[in-house]
């Protein structure tokens, strides 16, 4: 009897010896955030025309348009599906066209529509600071980035340069943030697509150049058209 009660007393000790202490595996808490905002950095590429033109006027080349900028988003219902945004970019725009920009000997600036034989090459670019304000619906969750949207708004920009250079085949005229244009620009736009990828359309609602600026005694009533790409990146 003694030897049984010893080898049962060793088994007993082994086996406990043996057994590891296994502790339940914690797994970190993953917190969801269910008051997301869809604040965004945004970048835009377009294709840059003109509306209400002059009389043979036409465009040429590809008139390119870059902008980019953030976006504060701030959702005004509970499922956080609609919102208003507001931000501040920055924009380049160029445009190559045949209004031809020149100054006289006493250094009036004059502007004309000609041909394209008649000039060797002719562009007009800007550089402005963006205000945008969209109002904003998506059908996103706190789950998952990738959603429909439909952003629209108005734009406001200063345009705090400018320049348009004329070569003519004699004669190349610079001229350097034109009085004439409307430093203060604004207008409607629209941006809708999925995910990252988005159509673009801007219009603008007040002309290129100011009430004083004539082509043939007629004021030139030029507005901006930029339509392309918008891209939101989180």
């Amino acid at each position: 009897m003694r030897i049984i009660f010893s080898c049962l007393f060793l088994l007993t000790f082994f086996n406990s010896f043996a057994q590891e202490d296994v502790k339940p595996e914690i797994k970190p808490v993953i917190k969801i955030d269910s008051l997301y905002r869809e604040d965004q950095f945004y970048f835009s590429v377009t294709y840059n025309m003109f509306t209400d033109i002059p009389v043979n006027f036409k465009q040429n080349k590809f008139s390119l348009g870059l902008s980019g900028g953030f976006l504060r988003d701030m959702p005004i219902n509970k499922s956080r599906t609609v919102a208003i945004a507001a931000g501040l970019g920055l924009s380049y725009q160029n445009y190559y066209q045949n209004l031809t920009i020149s100054e006289d000997a006493t250094g009036n600036i004059i502007y004309g529509v000609n041909n394209y034989g008649e000039f060797v090459s002719n562009r007009y670019r800007q550089y402005s600071v963006d205000l945008p304000i969209e109002f904003r619906w998506r059908n996103s969750t706190y789950e998952s980035t990738k959603f429909w949207r439909i952003y629209g708004g108005i734009k406001l920009s200063y345009v705090f340069s400018s320049m348009s250079l004329l070569n003519d085949g004699e004669n190349t005229y610079r001229i350097n943030n034109n009085k004439n244009v409307n430093t203060f620009q604004y207008g409607p736009y629209i941006a809708a697509g999925y995910n990252t990828w988005n159509l673009y359309l801007y219009y603008g609602l007040n002309p290129l150049f100011n009430s004083t600026t004539t082509l043939s005694g007629e004021a030139i009533k030029m507005k901006t058209l930029n339509a392309g790409l918008i891209f939101y990146i989180l």
